[in-house]
């Protein structure tokens, strides 16, 4: 029988000592590199959430502000049935009945320019953004000024919801002109 000295015994047990202990590292730096990825995972899901929380509340505001504009849109023809009435009862005798609708008028007007609806400014050089053209009329103002308005323009927030229509100044031509076309 051989004998083992017990120096190698020792050498032989520092190898498999070594290899315990590389593998336990190894493990530890496998879980160091799982625990990373699960946490930018989840990182990148709270981005994502966030970013999904904010698109549906733009959705929410932009579908209200949507129908918001279109009830406002089915009230203007209502708001110029009302200002018809105001001008006929101004004619009228009876003052209570007339004070009763501009205080309606008034009051519906008050409330949806609360919620963000506005008269557009139909006054000064004719805008083809805000205003559109019924008719024109000769006169000495400058080419393309409003002379009247027929029907109010209205607009919600920075949406046009019907343009202004108005009568805009052309031109005088010069009786002579007028002359020689007829000769």
């Amino acid at each position: 029988m051989v004998q083992i000295p017990k120096e190698n015994s020792k050498n032989e047990e520092e190898p498999i000592q070594e290899s315990k202990e590389e593998n336990a590292i190894e493990k530890q730096e496998k879980e160091e590199q799982n625990y990373a990825e699960l946490r930018e995972q989840l990182l990148r899901l709270a981005a994502e959430f966030d970013n999904y929380k904010k698109k549906a509340k733009k959705d929410i505001e932009y579908s209200e502000k949507l129908g918001k504009a279109s009830l406002m849109k089915s009230l203007l023809p209502i708001i110029d049935e009302f200002e018809l009435a105001m001008l006929a009862i101004n004619d009228s005798k009876d003052k209570n009945v007339g004070k009763g609708i501009e205080m309606l008028y008034s009051n519906l007007i008050g409330t949806l320019k609360k919620d963000g609806l506005s008269e557009i400014d139909a006054s000064g050089i004719f805008d083809p953004y805000r205003q559109e053209i019924i008719m024109t009329k000769e006169s000495e103002e400058k080419e393309g000024t409003i002379l009247e308005v027929v029907k109010k323009g209205y607009m919600f927030g920075d949406k046009l919801l019907r343009p202004a229509s108005v009568i805009i100044a052309k031109k005088e031509e010069k009786n002579e002109n007028k002359e020689e076309k007829t000769e």
